[in-house]
């Protein structure tokens, strides 16, 4: 039987890379335990030989599927089939979708208004659609890459791949980023304007796919303290935020010293 916090994990094994599935494993984690774990794929084909290689060091169960028909693919349907099984049948805190492919999208949307948490994972080649369908998304790319870089030194011909980290102009260009940061932070204020970070990343969880590593910094606290749009200050031992705006405003309505 399924219980409360349980997780729910579906590989693309045809469309996702198998090196990353530690680092995706050790994310889920944070949000609960990974009960079930299938990859799915046509698996007399020799693409599949890396994930072949992990399946039972991390007790991921295959699926085989046949490609049916030339142009169709048989995987989607098949997990797409599964899910909704699990959707109705038990009981989960969420479910992880491996997949960079944009046709699960209706998929996300679905179990999302069924109340279900929707992680996903894909290569930053993925659309926004699915990126912004999930409560919570993250590259591939940037799994892990801090730690490979701390591990050991990248050879010239093999790079390590790092996230980019976004410069603070390029973060308050990004409107849709600027508003979910400042809707966010109002929404968590006190009368004061101040909003404890931890609440602030509350909030945002839950009306938007966002995760700061995708803009790289491992922190919240980080990229709000990049894109220089919020006063950052320490109360209790805890982090509070809040809009610059504010502060213009105050100064603004200030009478002028005589």
């Amino acid at each position: 039987m399924i219980h409360d916090g349980s997780i729910a994990l579906l590989i693309d094994a045809d469309n996702s890379p198998a090196g990353k599935i530690e680092q995706v494993l050790d994310e889920l984690a944070k949000y609960g335990v990974i009960n079930i774990r299938r990859a799915y794929g046509n698996w007399k084909s020799p693409n599949l030989k890396g994930w072949e290689a992990v399946l039972h060091e991390y007790a991921i169960q295959p699926m085989q599927q046949f490609a049916y028909s030339k142009g169709k693919n048989a995987t989607d349907m098949a997990m797409v089939v599964d899910a909704m099984d699990l959707l109705y049948g038990k009981h989960l805190e969420g479910i992880a979708l491996v997949s960079s492919d944009a046709d699960f999208t209706p998929l996300v949307m679905r179990m999302r208004a069924n109340g279900v948490k929707v992680y996903g994972f894909g290569e930053e080649k993925t659309p926004m659609p699915f990126v912004n369908a999930c409560s919570r998304f993250l590259y591939l790319e940037h799994l892990g890459a801090a730690e490979a870089k701390a591990a050991e030194l990248p050879s010239p011909a093999q790079p390590a791949t790092l996230p980019v980290r976004r410069s603070g102009n390029e973060l308050k260009g990004d409107t849709r980023l600027v508003s979910l940061l400042r809707n966010s932070v109002a929404a968590a204020a006190d009368d004061d304007g101040w909003a404890h970070l931890g609440a602030v990343g509350s909030h945002i969880s839950k009306q938007a796919s966002f995760d700061q590593r995708n803009y790289g910094y491992a922190k919240l606290g980080d990229l709000f303290a990049a894109i220089d749009l919020f006063e950052i200050g320490k109360r209790d031992k805890g982090l509070y935020v809040r809009d610059r705006r504010r502060l213009a405003a105050r100064e603004a309505d200030a009478p002028d010293p005589e």
